[in-house]
């Protein structure tokens, strides 16, 4: 059961107040310490750290993860490692470090597989393979994305899917497979469609509208731009300004 330091902590996190957050899940460890108990402790840590990550308190948070590591090991609960394996290659890629978060990533990988939590799978694939594409590693990063598709279709993520079918859609137009990106950007919008998130399609749309324009189909891309248009308008997006005169000097051209 949750200790009383560790339930304000989860008060605090929910109300957004991390500073708080902080103070007491820090209070939940020394309870956990004080127990002995191995579980208590790799939850309060575990809690501390996601929250000193969200702060951008990156040192703090890896102490807290590696600590967490080496408990959940002792503990030989494999799906724990796996998690807090993401975290720390999290962490690496928030600081600008794809070698580092791309090892964590496979070793998460690793752990993860025979384990045979797909959910899971097909979020750190998708992770993996941003961090193949930051280190240059095309065919690696395609490859990681494809997997994670496999594994988001297993379990029927739909927002797995939308944003993976985005940024391979992304991937393949960055290395010039126009035919592919196409295929992959237009699956990603009919996901987001039946999601229902009007930001993620508008994105996807303006990667279709950058594709058609690259290809002088001047029509294709006027369509996507008019929706992306209309989706800034309704949730009033911060691109609006942008993708209107985008819009209005494409319909001149026209």
């Amino acid at each position: 059961m949750p200790s009383s330091a560790s339930r304000r902590g989860e008060i605090f996190l929910h109300r957004g107040n991390l500073t708080q957050a902080r103070y007491w899940y820090e209070q939940a460890v020394l309870e956990a310490r004080e127990l002995e108990s191995l579980q208590a402790l790799s939850d309060a840590l575990g809690n501390l750290g996601n929250v000193c990550a969200l702060l951008e308190a990156h040192t703090s948070a890896e102490v807290c993860y590696r600590e967490v590591l080496d408990i959940q090991r002792t503990l030989q609960d494999g799906n724990a490692i796996g998690e807090t394996l993401v975290n720390l290659g999290n962490l690496k890629t928030d600081t600008g470090q794809p070698e580092l978060a791309r090892a964590f990533y496979l070793e998460a990988v690793d752990t993860l597989t025979p384990l045979g939590n797909d959910r899971a799978l097909g979020i750190l694939h998708s992770n993996l393979a941003l961090q193949e594409f930051q280190l240059q590693n095309t065919d690696a990063a395609i490859e990681a994305f494809q997997s994670a598709l496999e594994f988001h279709r297993k379990v029927g993520n739909e927002d797995g899917l939308a944003a993976t079918y985005g940024q391979l859609g992304k991937t393949f137009f960055l290395t010039g497979n126009s035919r592919k990106a196409e295929a992959c950007l237009n699956n990603a919008t009919e996901h987001f469609i039946k999601l229902g998130n009007g930001p993620g399609e508008a994105g996807a749309l303006r990667l279709l509208a950058d594709l058609y324009g690259e290809r002088g189909d001047h029509i294709s891309a006027l369509r996507c731009l008019e929706r992306v248009v209309q989706i800034d308008t309704t949730y009033r997006l911060p691109q609006y300004e942008e993708d209107n005169r985008r819009y209005e000097t494409l319909r001149q051209v026209e």
